[in-house]
């Protein structure tokens, strides 16, 4: 058989979180992942984070402690958090290696993952695949390191609060792998957050639209831009444990589900709280939409992101982050507008593709809320979710009223 007639052996990303890889035991049960995969004939790509969590020596949250309060500096900021990772990847390279398996560590600059450049938040841009390519080509596992690219004016750049899964996704992408693997300490994603509803479950199945919703409004199942750019790609990601327990929950689009999935009204439910909102007082007459018009554009201009806003009568509602509402409440003097502000607040949203067009979800919501005595102060929706604004003390109580309501529960 000559070389153009040789047969594509399939391509597999296997992201490994941060608990993954943080003991000896963990690393060799990743060892032990990684080498079935290649047994199995299939080329692999490794994507970590940084070991363990805040208090544990290589965690990021730690190696950031080492420099204490002091006025941060973003460059340096994101190659001291870029240190995690690269210890990682080392580290289980040469795990992998002593286990039998031929790996080479890489960080994401050699791995060829180009960032816009944005310190702290960086998106990426592209990834070259011609390293990771010629490093599989002779017969390696590369190793990446998650959360972290190169700008373009060279500089190390971090891609944000589980960017890892994102790196996973763009280089999956760039190199059209067959399927993603995300393994973390959980079993799957689940129907709800198990430490705030009871009876939660695993899902076997998710649209990408339905993931990226989910982790949008505040599910720490996957990074949000990780969810969009596999949809965008189209590639089969799997959520799973990596101790094996569990098949795990499958992420597709639409056609690659059965009628079963179909047929849900709803899928899940997630909430993030510390949220603000605020009521302004728009001018009367034809300065109304000038006033609108205002308060959007210097909201952006002081990089403040707003959410769930609506025109009222005569006022402008919309919520955004309590660590921006400071900002937002002093950008609303500077213009002199009058306003209202309740801190304390959450969004609660419930996720489904299946409730577009489907009449009475949103009378559903408001009943089992108000059957728990629980008072919606706003509501948004869209095809896929449905979210409303609550007091932040009742949104555990707002979460397993709407989870119970739509029976995402234990079957």
């Amino acid at each position: 058989m000559s070389d153009g007639d040789a047969v594509r052996r399939p391509l597999i990303v296997q992201k490994f979180g941060g608990t993954s890889v943080a003991t000896p035991e963990g690393r060799a049960l990743v060892c032990a992942r990684v080498r079935a995969r290649v047994e199995a004939g299939d080329d692999v790509i490794v994507v970590v984070s940084a070991m363990g969590r805040a208090g544990e020596p290589y965690a990021t949250d730690t190696l950031l402690g080492l420099v204490g309060d002091a006025e941060p500096d973003g460059r340096e900021t994101d190659l001291l958090s870029s240190c995690g990772e690269v210890i990682s990847a080392v580290v289980l390279a040469h795990g992998l290696r002593a286990d039998g398996v031929a790996a080479y560590a890489m960080t994401g600059r050699a791995a060829g993952v180009l960032t816009d450049g944005e310190f702290g938040d960086a998106a990426v841009v592209t990834v070259d695949p011609a390293p990771l390519r010629a490093a599989l080509g002779r017969g390696l596992v590369p190793v990446v390191t998650g959360f972290q690219g190169v700008s373009p004016a060279g500089e190390t750049t971090t891609l944000g609060r589980g960017g890892s899964d994102t790196s996973a996704c763009a280089i999956g992408a760039a190199l059209g792998a067959d399927a993603v693997e995300i393994h973390t300490d959980v079993d799957g994603v689940m129907s709800a957050d198990p430490r705030t509803c009871d009876g939660v479950r695993v899902l076997d199945s998710l649209q990408y639209e339905e993931l990226f919703q989910m982790a949008r409004a505040g599910a720490k199942v996957m990074h949000a831009p990780a969810a969009e750019i596999a949809m965008g790609a189209g590639i089969p990601v799997r959520v799973l444990n990596t101790d094996g327990s569990s098949a795990g929950t499958l992420v597709t689009g639409p056609e690659q589900l059965g009628d079963g999935h179909r047929r849900r009204v709803a899928t899940a439910v997630s909430h993030a709280g510390g949220v603000t909102r605020f009521v302004v007082t728009l001018p009367d007459g034809a300065a109304r939409t000038e006033g609108v018009t205002a308060v959007f554009r210097a909201m952006a201009d002081g990089g403040v992101s707003l959410d769930m806003f609506t025109p009222l009568d005569g006022r402008l509602a919309f919520s955004a982050d309590a660590d921006s509402a400071d900002r937002a409440a002093g950008i609303l003097d500077r213009l002199g507008l009058a306003f209202a502000r309740r801190d304390n607040l959450a969004k609660v949203t419930l996720v489904g593709a299946g409730m577009h067009g489907v009449p009475g979800v949103m009378a559903r919501v408001a009943e089992a809320l108000s059957a728990a005595g629980i008072e919606i102060l706003q509501s948004a929706d869209s095809h896929y979710t449905i979210s409303v604004l609550v007091a932040e003390d009742r949104a555990r109580d707002s979460v397993n009223a709407l989870h119970s309501e739509f029976g995402l529960g234990v079957e």
